[in-house]
């Protein structure tokens, strides 16, 4: 969230930001707003002041036995102008505060400037693109001929862009799950945490899903609880509205959750398998840090989101978001994406980003090393999202005889099992 100050004073350089961006959105109005809204409060302490001499000559009179009627007549006529003001003032408070919220977070300077993905950077890439002495299917085709995930049945509970996980099929998810969590805790760092699956508003806006990408939640009716979209939001509002000591800080989170998205403006995209579904299983990395070494735990970050497919021994590259392309809350965003050999494309596995202090002073999440509290840096990444990782296991490592070997490190969580095989 945007710190009104700095609009005031640069506003140059938040209209050169948001033009960055193409987030098409109107600074002046929000500096007319906050002008409005400085003259209301301004004019209200004038007339307090006005007040409290008014009050004070009426206390002088009484004392000296001379009439106040004029001066009570002119103290009415200002308390019924300061309410108006009052009024004023909340109403235009309110309007500020849902202009800001819409405002996305300032690009850093090392983003490249781009309308769309077309201009993403490639920053690096790992692995040796598998080779095949066959045509080699998509995930869709190998997990039905393996009787692993069952699309149609999934369909019959709950419509389009859902899966039902059987037998081998739920284990590889839960083996993943298991495996991506004890890297993280055992190696990275992280402390696990399990959180709810519904959050209120208040964390939602704090992560700046609301009110912005409403559409694309998940809503209770009849209520203030919305199915979260991804783990970052219920572990970053952790330490929503606390003050934390510098002493603490990095921290470092980890959590396995279903994440639900409504997935409103993805109609006609990957509407085969499991590419973009509405319920879907992901390990989260969330950071809080300060300042000064928020950039480092990216690069750190992204590390660790890395050290999974490599261990998986998935071939990927890694891709700097353009600033057309860059997500409403970050700074800067690094992309994982990972090999799918049946369309031949890298396709997003993992989105690690850099926050600055946008979610912080959403969140209201802030530090202290001296006397004054500072906000401070938040950052998340998928490590990863299973899903996405199970289509990646099946097409990378499937054989001609129709079954799939397993990764490696993967081996111990699946029982011992070395492939797949048809049931």
């Amino acid at each position: 969230m945007f710190d009104i100050r700095l609009i005031r004073t640069e506003p140059d350089r938040v209209k050169e930001a948001m033009a960055r961006r193409r987030a098409g959105v109107d600074i002046d109005a929000v500096l007319d707003t906050d002008a409005k809204r400085r003259t209301a409060i301004y004019d209200m302490e004038q007339l307090r002041a006005r007040q409290n001499r008014a009050g004070e000559s009426i206390a002088a009179r009484k004392r000296s036995g001379e009439n106040a009627d004029d001066v009570i007549a002119e103290m009415k006529s200002i308390k019924e102008s300061i309410t108006v003001l009052e009024e004023q003032s909340r109403a235009l408070d309110e309007a500020l505060q849902q202009q800001l919220l819409i405002l996305p977070n300032i690009p850093d300077s090392t983003v490249p400037e781009g309308a769309n993905d077309g201009s993403n950077r490639e920053e690096r890439t790992w692995g040796v693109l598998p080779v095949f002495d066959f045509a080699p299917k998509d995930h869709v085709d190998i997990a039905e001929s393996l009787g692993i995930i069952d699309f149609e049945r999934a369909t019959k509970l709950s419509g389009a862009r859902f899966t039902l996980n059987m037998g081998v099929g739920a284990l590889l998810e839960r083996a993943l799950i298991n495996f991506m969590l004890d890297l993280h805790t055992r190696e990275h760092g992280y402390t696990e945490v399990w959180p709810p699956l519904l959050v209120n508003s208040d964390s939602m806006q704090g992560t700046g899903q609301l009110p912005k990408f409403s559409e694309d939640l998940f809503k209770v009716e009849k209520s203030d609880f919305w199915l979260i979209p991804t783990a970052e939001v219920p572990v970053t509002n952790i330490h929503r509205d606390e003050i934390l000591e510098a002493c603490q800080l990095p921290l470092y989170y980890t959590a396995y959750t279903p994440c639900f998205r409504s997935e409103a403006g993805s109609y006609g995209k990957d509407t085969r398998g499991m590419i973009r579904v509405h319920q879907f299983n992901k390990v989260e990395m969330v950071k809080f840090t300060t300042p000064e070494t928020s950039w480092d735990e990216l690069e750190k970050l992204t590390a660790n989101a890395e050290d999974v497919l490599q261990r998986l021994g998935l071939a990927y590259r890694v891709v700097t978001l353009c600033t057309g392309d860059l997500g409403f809350s970050s700074a800067k965003t690094y992309d994982i994406e990972v090999w799918l050999p049946a369309q031949q494309t890298y396709r997003e596995i993992s989105s690690c980003s850099n926050f600055t202090d946008f979610q912080a002073r959403r969140a209201n999440i802030r530090f202290r090393r001296d006397k004054k509290p500072e906000f401070v840096h938040t950052l998340n990444g998928s490590g990863l999202a299973v899903g996405r990782t199970v289509v990646a296991i099946l097409e990378n490592y499937q054989q001609a005889d129709g079954s799939v070997l397993l990764p490696e490190a993967l081996r111990p969580y699946m029982g011992g099992m070395e492939r797949i095989t048809p049931a």
